[in-house]
């Protein structure tokens, strides 16, 4: 008797502990773990540790009390057997966004860490968040915890146990299911990631802000693309895997961002602030409550999140940001004429349809209904970057139509000026011939003159010359000469007449004479040699020598006279350089020798130096407030022009040449050089 109930109890005792035992081996495809008889389950702090939770008597049947808070943690405990005889792979699937299984190995646990938003390099399975694999040694228990917690309530049900054949047709439907709206995430990427690369190229080559509001705008829009796709099976390239942070924190923050970047694209791209200062004033507004909107929620996701204040903040902030789109769309409408805001209309048409329409479906979570037709994966996120990925579409091509505008504008901008330019080079032909005309007259007047002069009719001749030198003053001025020049060259032939040197007054206009000529000469074209420039200013300058006497001096060196005709600049190039630094800087200099070097160096390519030691810029801009030098500005736009219109161009430089804050004087650097 005694016997019998011993075996009785024995047989109930392994029963017993059987009862409190996961069969591994015996499981069919699936097991919930959900109101499991052998799983237990308490909840707890996110502080608790496994050691605190392992040695706690708190355990109660896991049910639909178990639901999960974003603030606390749930704990399961069970055991598991293999009673075969070969090694046996059990599957954990876990929908949690952190879940940490521990597994008993010997009189260790070994610990397996899984998750939405556990980083990629911590993840025990790195193809599947979800997945965690549990080998089981043949004939042998082990024993094992879960801790899941998520920062989003979760329906129960989500924890249970797959064999391998079951995993496997598991992850493949699950892949299956949402392969198509993965694959429309990853083509939005990459449309996003070559219309930024070619962002990136018209930024660098313009420096605009157009462009850099615009690579700000995909800049953040891929941010909230690769913040969407973490919660996806696709894992290559989205470097977002490998950084843990609060559900929802950059894809709320990254969508203000692009919008407050968007609108001041859209004020640069339409030129809104020629059309209307009150809308483009509201638009700045708007722009910068988007920007500030998406910071504030990106540190307020990660450092005070309440999942209930937040769901409310960012549907009342929808309810705020899509009407005010669609009235700024209107006022655009109403009040810029720019030609590109066609493609405005309709790319912001494409965003609000798809914000109102990603908004309608969020919140009604109709994407849930088996029967809606946004049942899909993912629904709300793939709705709204279709609706941005054709509004990007379209501003791709609104920055390709502008660029063609500004194109053509340059282009008509070019025409116009080519057409002045025109106008004015012939106003100056035509000013040129009437004065050679009247310059050859004048002269052959002034020799007859010169002829028939008597002493009993000085002062006749007197009165006569001074008319005739006003006249030629009045010529000079129109000429590209400085007056200064001619009327001081006339006042020296007058001297010598005077004084009875009629002889070095007929040489000193032969001379004259010739240098007018030169210049009236090569005035008609367009350009002439380095080596005729150089003869012309050696006359000028023997002119200049004679008038102002021996306290004047110049030098110039030639490296090589035969090189100087290879190179071609436009005529009268040089003159108005030494005339300024003859009449602007060495004449009014107390220095007992005023000098000017002119030096041709053929060494490398050509380099014209005119330098001088006298008073310097300053000094003279001081003494000269009331003179402009039309010499100079000619001279500039004459340099601008050659340089536009000849496959070679010729750059200025002028230096002050000074030593502690004195000037001794000016250097004038000319250039030739192949553009």
């Amino acid at each position: 008797m005694k016997k019998s109930f011993f075996i009785v109890f024995i047989v109930l005792a392994n029963l017993w502990q059987l009862s409190a035992q996961i069969a591994a081996d015996s499981i069919v495809g699936e097991l919930k773990l959900l109101n499991n008889s052998e799983v237990k389950a308490q909840r707890t702090s996110l502080q608790a540790t496994f050691e605190e939770v392992q040695n706690t008597p708190d355990w109660k049947p896991y049910d639909a009390n178990y639901e999960n808070e974003p603030e606390t943690a749930i704990w399961l405990k069970f055991e598991l057997e293999n009673r075969s005889n070969d090694t046996l792979p059990i599957y954990c699937f876990t929908a949690h966004d952190y879940a940490y299984v521990y597994q008993q190995v010997g009189t260790d646990f070994k610990t397996f860490k899984n998750g939405n938003l556990v980083p990629l390099y911590k993840r025990s399975n790195k193809r599947e968040f979800y997945i965690t694999e549990l080998v089981l040694p043949p004939s042998q228990k082990s024993q094992v915890f879960i801790r899941v917690n998520s920062t989003r309530k979760i329906k129960n049900g989500n924890v249970a146990l797959f064999t391998k054949a079951y995993y496997l047709e598991f992850a493949n439907n699950y892949i299956e299911s949402e392969k198509h709206s993965v694959a429309f995430m990853v083509f939005y990427i990459l449309s996003l990631f070559t219309i930024f690369l070619f962002g990136v190229v018209f930024w660098l080559r313009t420096r605009h802000n157009l462009y850099a509001y615009y690579l700000a705008y995909i800049f953040f829009q891929l941010v909230f693309a690769f913040a969407a796709l973490r919660g996806t099976t696709v894992s290559v390239g989205n470097f977002f895997l490998h950084l843990s942070y609060r559900s929802g924190t950059l894809p709320e923050a990254s969508q203000f961002l692009f919008i407050g970047f968007y609108i001041f694209f859209i004020i640069n791209l339409l030129e809104i602030k020629k059309y209307n200062q009150s809308l483009t004033k509201a638009l700045n507004y708007f722009g910068w409550f988007c920007l500030l909107y998406g910071l504030t929620i990106f540190i307020y996701l990660i450092f005070w999140k309440d999942a209930a204040i937040s769901s409310d903040i960012t549907t009342t902030v929808r309810f705020i940001v899509l009407p005010l789109n669609l009235v700024m769309l209107i006022w655009i409408i109403y009040k810029v004429k720019h030609p590109l805001l066609k493609y405005f209309v309709v790319g912001h048409s494409f965003f609000f349809i798809g914000a109102v329409l990603a908004s309608y479906v969020m919140i009604t979570k109709s994407n849930h209904h088996p029967e809606s037709i946004f049942n899909f994966p993912y629904a709300p996120t793939i709705i709204f970057q279709a609706g941005l990925l054709a509004e990007v579409f379209c501003f791709a091509f609104a920055l390709g139509e502008n660029i063609f505008l500004l194109q053509k504008e340059k282009e008509t901008t070019s025409q116009n000026l080519i057409t002045q330019l025109q106008k004015n080079q012939q106003l100056q032909e035509n000013m040129r011939v009437e004065l050679d005309r009247k310059i050859n007259q004048k002269t052959e007047e002034l020799i007859q003159l010169y002829s028939k002069i008597e002493k009993q009719k000085e002062e006749q001749l007197k009165n006569s010359f001074t008319q005739k030198l006003q006249e030629m003053e009045m010529l000079a001025l129109r000429s590209q000469m400085n007056p200064h020049f001619l009327f001081n060259s006339l006042n020296s032939i007058k001297h010598l007449i005077m004084t009875s040197r009629n002889e070095d007054a007929i040489s000193y206009l032969d001379d004259f004479s010739t240098l007018l000529r030169s210049i009236l000469y090569n005035s008609n074209r367009e350009i002439i040699s380095v080596e005729e420039e150089l003869e012309i200013i050696k006359l000028y300058l023997s002119l200049e020598k004679n008038r102002m006497g021996d306290t004047f001096n110049y030098t110039i060196d030639v490296s090589s006279i035969e090189e100087l005709s290879q190179f071609n600049i436009p005529p009268l190039l040089l003159q108005p350089f030494v005339e300024n630094a003859i009449w602007h800087g060495l004449r009014p200099s107390q220095s007992g020798q005023k000098l000017l070097k002119i030096t041709f160096d053929t060494s490398d390519i050509l380099k014209i130096i005119i330098e001088d030691n006298g008073i310097g810029r300053k000094a003279s801009s001081s003494e000269n407030k009331m003179h402009k030098s039309m010499g100079m500005e000619i001279t500039r736009e004459r340099l601008a022009l050659f340089n536009h219109s000849n496959e070679t161009s010729i750059k200025l430089e002028i230096i002050d040449l000074e030593s502690e804050n004195k000037p001794l004087g000016t250097k004038v650097v000319l250039t030739y050089f192949y553009s």
